[in-house]
């Protein structure tokens, strides 16, 4: 097949899509065009004769991979069709895909269900409550600290003790009482069948030590290709090691100035580590961006120059621009929203677009004054980094009808939907799925079940709607709309705002309509969660113009006209809880980095001389402030800097001199 494609790429980009044989590593820079990259070297596989179905692409977002493999449907023209049959997706997608095949090599059942964090905080939960005596809890980890020790002892190959003297000191006296927690927790999923996101990977993991297995499954792939390399935690770096015991080709592309994510036990260490972990690995860099105008590179190239240990990059741009990054210095909270708010609307007046206009913050809290000065400007805005779609109620009750339907060990999905119902608490819930298990998980069970007429009357009802759905006669949306129908009444009885509510419930149903198979549906529907309604509406677009605020980790991966970097000052950017170490404090450097480089052709960053903290949640306090430390002289001489400080505000003083004795006025009032 002719690659005119080839054409759109610069030397570099050719360079790596054209590669041969054995592992490749792309350090691709902050806007260097690493999605067409890796586009074009799906496109350029296939083209070259290699079976769609033997390339898997890994991505950290279903989303990612979409975009991806339409991409190289649209270099592969009139052979688009043949990217349908690439392993796209995320790492646990992947591996829940591999493990319903491979499902009695891995000891689980097929039918096995998947726990969201969520469901999997709160199953720690109730262990929690049993291990823990009321009066004895004290300051004991919460259900949300119980999953984060527990993922990271999974995911980093740390020991517990490394990880709760490190991240967890506070934690250090419960730790027998930890492990005991975290075994019934193993346990009781593995009684039920399910499994969490870190078994996914866990079991993908360890069933490459059957020979037979670990052989089958790297035949399946000639070419494995992954995206964000620097977001994989060493469960998934050694993962791929196992997959590519004798085939060595695996491309990874990353940027290792954009390794964010720590505090899920990503670790950039397996980027740097990447030539001598493949030994033998051709390294190419993409230093050419096409997003920022040069005068905001050089800012941004001299602010990750400080980094300790990284891949050199310098990246450069032909877009035109010599308007410097500003550097904001203001009194207070408000004043710098303000400051932010003046510049929204100039840049608006000018003709950008609210929507291509994003203000960045380390924390939710930073953005509270500004939220408060938009409002009263009536300035529509969008905050990401909030509670997803999946983790409201209402949504969270139906998926446990599914769950269960798919799967009828899941307690958890159980108990959910079991105290829905009038009459039923955590007891009688209890009693019921202790009945139900009994009898092997037969149906029939609830209808002997010993309760009062009401109990009876609702568990017939659910009988009756559990035993209906025929999930090999009817549609998918079919099943999912029998289940609506039940559910909506329960809706409107245990939620306010029902309307709006059903609609969320109608809009999954929807969904479901692309897909043949309900295992694939609720696999994705968990381990892709949808963030608001307006992604499962297909086509949908919002109609008004609002404007972007987001936390720095939500906004990887985006770009904007305009952007601004607010609350830059030190102990808010880096976090004061993020200074422990000289490794955490790189990745604040780091965090900065990819809000900065967010910005095509503005870029503003702002602090605040004082602010307001609440230390511990206890009562206010004033502070005051200085520049992050990320901002050398070097780097403000690289910027235009501003300050507003008091003589720029309105309640600046007058000086002039007492005319008139309204002390005295006031007095005589009472003479």
């Amino acid at each position: 097949m002719a690659q005119e494609w080839l054409k759109d790429l610069n030397p570099k980009q050719k360079e790596a899509v054209l590669f041969g044989q054995g592992p490749l590593l792309v350090v691709a820079g902050a806007g260097s065009g690493k999605t067409r990259t890796l586009a074009y070297r799906v496109a350029h596989l296939i083209s070259s004769g290699v079976s769609p179905e033997k390339i898997l692409l890994l991505t950290f977002t279903r989303r990612a991979a979409k975009e991806m493999l339409n991409r190289a449907a649209e270099a592969l023209g009139s052979n688009a069709s043949l990217t349908s049959s690439v392993w796209g997706g995320t790492f646990h997608a992947t591996a829940n895909r591999l493990l319903r095949i491979y499902n009695q090599a891995a000891g689980i059942g097929a039918d096995f269900t998947i726990l969201d964090q969520s469901d999997a905080q709160d199953l720690l939960d109730v262990i929690r409550h049993k291990k823990i005596e009321g009066t004895k809890k004290g300051r004991f980890p919460r259900k949300g600290t119980l999953l984060a020790i527990y993922s990271r002892r999974m995911n980093s190959g740390e020991s517990l003790d490394d990880i709760i003297k490190n991240h967890f000191p506070w934690c250090e006296r419960w730790k027998s009482t930890l492990k005991e927690i975290f075994k019934e927790y193993v346990f009781l999923k593995q009684k039920r069948n399910t499994l969490d996101y870190d078994d996914l990977l866990l079991y993908w993991y360890h069933i490459l030590d059957d020979p037979t297995v670990a052989r089958s499954i790297e035949k399946r792939f000639d070419y494995i290709l992954v995206d964000e390399y620097q977001d994989t935690n060493q469960l998934q770096s050694r993962i791929l090691l196992k997959m590519r015991r004798n085939n060595k080709n695996i491309m990874a592309v990353g940027d290792d100035a954009q390794s964010i994510y720590g505090f899920r036990a990503a670790t950039v260490r397996n980027m740097l580590d990447f030539p001598t972990t493949f030994n033998g690995a051709h390294v190419i860099t993409l230093e050419h961006n096409y997003r920022s105008t040069e005068a905001i590179l050089r800012t941004t190239n001299l602010l990750i120059a400080q980094a300790k240990e990284r891949y050199t990059k310098n990246l450069y741009s032909n877009r035109d621009g010599t308007e410097k990054p500003l550097i904001i210095t203001c009194k207070d909270e408000e004043g710098e929203a303000d400051t932010v708010i003046e510049k929204i609307l100039e840049h608006y007046e000018q003709g950008v677009a609210l929507q291509q206009q994003a203000v960045l913050f380390r924390a939710g809290s930073h953005s509270a004054a500004l939220e408060l000065g938009l409002m009263k400007k009536d300035i529509p805005f969008h905050k990401f980094g909030g509670l997803k779609f999946l983790e409201a109620a209402h949504i969270k009750d139906f998926i446990a009808f599914i769950r269960i339907i798919e799967n009828r060990k899941d307690e958890t999905a159980w108990f959910r939907v079991l105290q829905l119902f009038e009459g039923i608490g955590p007891s009688t819930a209890s009693a019921i799925y202790e009945r139900v298990a009994g009898h092997d998980f037969d149906l029939e069970a609830l209808k002997t079940v010993p309760a009062n007429k009401t109990v009876k009357q609702n568990l017939s009802r659910l009988y009756q709607l559990l035993a209906s759905v025929q999930p090999h006669t009817e549609k998918l949306p079919v099943q999912l709309d029998q289940i609506a129908r039940f559910y909506k009444p329960l809706l409107e009885d245990n939620y306010e705002n029902a309307k709006v509510r059903c609609n969320d419930i109608e809009h999954i149903v929807g969904l479901s309509g692309g897909y043949s198979s309900r295992t694939k549906f609720l696999s994705d529907l968990i381990l892709d969660p949808p963030s608001s309604t307006s992604d499962l509406a297909k086509g949908s677009k919002k109609d008004e113009d609002s404007l972007v605020l987001s936390t720095i980790h939500s906004a990887k991966g985006c770009e904007w006209d305009v952007v601004y970097l607010i609350h830059a000052a030190d102990g808010c950017l880096p976090s004061d809880m993020a200074t422990e170490s000289d490794e955490a404090i790189e990745e604040e450097l780091r965090l900065t980095y990819v809000a900065m480089t967010r910005a095509r052709n503005h870029l503003y960053v702002t602090w605040p001389l004082r602010f307001y903290s609440r230390p511990g949640g206890f009562s206010d306090r004033h502070v005051y402030s200085q520049c992050s430390r990320f901002f050398s002289k070097d780097i403000i001489e690289s910027m235009k800097k501003i300050s507003h400080d008091e003589k720029h505000t309105e309640e600046q003083q007058c000086d002039i001199a007492q005319t008139v004795d309204i002390k005295d006025r006031l007095r005589s009032m009472w003479e």
